[in-house]
């Protein structure tokens, strides 16, 4: 039996997105701790194979967390991201994509310091090393092009976070001035609310647009993103955005609060929208 999905594979033109930051593994968590990844790896593939997105930027995974997670979602699905560390090793953002429908042409992975070409390197404040990962893609249905940023920003410092958000809007500005018809989207756990200085750097200026915003269809309350295996709260902050480039229509998104006999697959809950290369009239 197939649980039921929030959004579930969609057909081209349209583009299934989804946020998730999966929680990384601890190792000597006891039974019955909601945070133990044995636990929670059976809800964790419940939702991706219900939803199957065309696109995925994960958070906070181990290399065998990928690992695992590229055999949940099926054989069709390919991931590019290197650990944080110099060596490649820790938490990855890693991308996910469906290469029946998306074709990758080029991937980089940058480092969130003053020294981005650096592997493992930090600055901004920050205590521990942060990424952000492009990937470029062809739309082997439309032939039209994705272009693809996942990142997961500081928890403590904002000054990092502020400077963090510069860094991504320089690369999406040079993206946008290199193929202005391209959809732009942004997957991430910025550690940030809504209402926050960092999200206004972050769609301020019409650069990027927040999917929750723009959509012209919400499936479902404003559940808070960081749910910290709880009961989900309506009215909750939004700490995990979709963002979405000029050239994209936003049709419908939603926050994935879902539970299995009340219990949550990772701390944070997955945010998933419906894209649509193109601009719409009425999107603000």
């Amino acid at each position: 039996m197939t649980d039921v999905a929030l959004i579930g594979p969609v057909a081209a033109p349209e583009l299934h997105v989804m946020t998730f930051n999966i929680r990384r593994r601890f190792a000597h968590l006891l039974p019955g701790n909601p945070d133990r990844w044995e636990s929670r790896k059976p809800l964790v593939r419940r939702i991706l194979v219900a939803e199957q997105p065309t696109l995925l930027g994960v958070q906070e995974a181990l290399a065998d967390q990928v690992e695992w997670l590229a055999g949940a979602l099926g054989p069709h699905y390919r991931g590019v991201g290197r650990g944080r560390n110099a060596d490649g090793g820790d938490e990855r953002c890693t991308i996910f994509y469906d290469s029946r429908r998306l074709e990758l042409t080029d991937w980089t992975q940058s480092a969130l310091s003053d020294t981005p070409d650096v592997p493992g390197s930090r600055s901004w404040g920050n205590r521990v090393r942060r990424v952000l990962v492009s990937a470029e893609f062809t739309d082997l249905a439309t032939n039209g092009r994705v272009l693809a940023f996942n990142t997961h920003l500081d928890h403590h410092s904002w000054r990092s976070r502020l400077r963090a958000a510069d860094a991504l809007l320089g690369l999406v500005r040079a993206a946008q001035s290199a193929e202005p018809a391209a959809a732009i989207v942004v997957t991430g756990d910025f550690n940030a609310d809504a209402d926050s200085a960092l999200h206004r750097r972050l769609t301020l200026d019409g650069t990027l647009r927040d999917a929750w915003l723009a959509a012209a269809d919400r499936l479902t309350p404003q559940w808070g993103t960081f749910g910290h295996y709880k009961r989900p709260t309506p009215g909750g902050k939004r700490i995990d955005f979709i963002l979405a480039g000029p050239a994209v229509t936003v049709l419908r998104t939603g926050i994935n609060a879902v539970r299995f006999n009340g219990l949550a697959a990772s701390d944070h809950e997955p945010v998933q929208a419906v894209l649509r290369a193109g601009t719409s009239p009425a999107q603000p």
